[in-house]
């Protein structure tokens, strides 16, 4: 079993800092928003996005999978009452020559092992493609 740890404290009335091992991220709390700061349900998407291209990390070795460069869209959309996250949905974008049939290999493999994105489909509809860069 891994476990993980992070702090996170307000610094005052427009934000908070979260900090794990030597990293820190500025946390938007300020109850107007701030444009320098992820929010709590950015922060998620951004924990979605990062298991995504971890996971791709881990498993293009191997799989002999040959990619110049990923990137990961994501679309959040929140429900007021009872708030919470109602669906995400997500494309990954791929720099690649590999064939069509191994982009979707790729894609099973992200969908099958990543610990976040696993975890948020638990409490969400969380749908999405892979394509290549074009």
């Amino acid at each position: 079993m891994l476990e993980y740890s992070v702090e996170a404290r307000r610094i005052d009335g427009h934000g908070s800092l979260a900090t794990a091992k030597s990293a820190e991220i500025a946390l938007d709390t300020d109850m107007k928003g701030r444009e320098d700061a992820f929010n709590p349900a950015e922060l998620l998407l951004a924990a979605v996005a990062a298991c995504m291209i971890k996971g791709i990390e881990r498993v293009t070795p191997m799989l002999k999978f040959d990619l110049r460069g990923v990137e990961v869209k994501l679309h959040g959309v929140r429900q007021d009452s009872p708030p919470k996250m109602i669906s995400i949905d997500y494309e990954i974008i791929v720099d690649t020559d590999e064939s069509d049939h191994r982009l979707d290999l790729l894609h099973s493999n992200v969908r099958k092992y990543g610990t976040i994105s696993n975890t948020v489909a638990e409490a969400t509809r969380l749908e999405g493609t892979i394509r290549r860069r074009g």
